[in-house]
């Protein structure tokens, strides 16, 4: 039986003007994303490299191996690459993963990179939860980061960008500045619920990312660069208007040498760019909640 969701609580959404504009006029706000991702014990992915499904029932040491590589080297090769460029990321992360490797943690945060709660593992979804579950995931991610490394997460990004229809009323109730569990919009928007708490809602845009784009349509690394320039050049000269965009990399798949080197790729070009505004998902949150009068309505 499937079962019968709970309304979203009264609330109303204010979404950006034509007038929008970012920070020094820039056209583009990019964030650059790293997935850190794994499963809660005893679960695995429900794809793998290999492509094709198991019987019901059997556990995919496969799958779970290939997502393992994320934990293994992936993040580490991400975080390099990131730091060697001085670009900031916003990095999902799970909490299971702040329970088993802390130090990462640690160095995520000292390298000035955000920590965004991805819930307790990817097969924890919230759409499956009832409130006090939803309540209890969110409480328990964030202990477990702040016990990696002192940090509370401000944002949040739900396994497969599905929350429940009252995740957004719930995160701002747990303090929560920003979500991303939203794709209907390309520009910053507000969620005011009765209640008074607010919550700023940042579209996570699927454009540029290496999953999607290399597991589901097996297009080859460098095709992702490409698409990633044509957009970036396309749009300037198609259409006036701001917008922003996400290039996500996963670390138990383009945190493999093979893929990488893409995203440092990607980096250099907007740095190279005067039209590019480079941002963590937080600092997109902070300006939209200080947008000046009429940006934002």
């Amino acid at each position: 039986m499937v079962a019968t969701p709970i309304p979203a609580p009264p609330h109303r959404v204010r979404r950006a003007t034509p007038a929008f504009r970012w920070p020094e006029g820039k056209r583009v706000a990019l964030v650059f994303n790293i997935a850190y991702e794994a499963w809660s014990d005893g679960e695995a992915p429900g794809i793998g490299p290999m492509g094709n499904v198991l019987k019901p029932g059997y556990f995919d040491t496969n799958a779970h191996s290939w997502a393992s590589f994320g934990a293994v080297r992936g993040i580490q090769r991400l975080l390099r690459i990131s730091n060697a460029n001085g670009v900031k990321t916003s990095v999902m992360a799970n909490g299971i993963l702040a329970r088993d490797n802390p130090a990462t943690f640690v160095d995520i945060r000292d390298g000035g990179h955000e920590i965004v709660g991805h819930s307790w593992g990817m097969d924890v979804i919230h759409l499956y939860l009832d409130e006090a579950g939803e309540r209890a995931n969110i409480e328990r991610n964030n202990e477990a980061i702040m016990a990696a490394c002192g940090v509370t997460p401000v944002g949040w990004i739900s396994p497969r960008g599905t929350g429940s229809l009252i995740s957004s009323s719930l995160l701002a109730r747990a303090g929560y500045t920003w979500q991303g569990d939203c794709n209907d919009d390309d520009l910053p928007a507000i969620t005011e619920f009765e209640s008074g708490h607010r919550i700023v809602n940042i579209p996570l845009t699927m454009d540029i990312n290496d999953l999607p784009h290399s597991v589901r349509y097996g297009n080859t690394p460098g095709t992702l660069v490409q698409s990633f320039r044509d957009i970036l050049d396309g749009t300037a000269r198609a259409d006036a208007q701001p917008f922003m965009m996400d290039v996500t990399a996963h670390c138990h798949a383009y945190g493999r040498a093979s893929g990488a080197w893409t995203f440092d790729a990607m980096m250099k070009i907007a740095l190279e760019r005067k039209d590019v505004w480079i941002a963590t998902r937080r600092e997109i949150a902070d300006y939209a909640l200080n947008a000046p009068n009429g940006m934002i309505v």
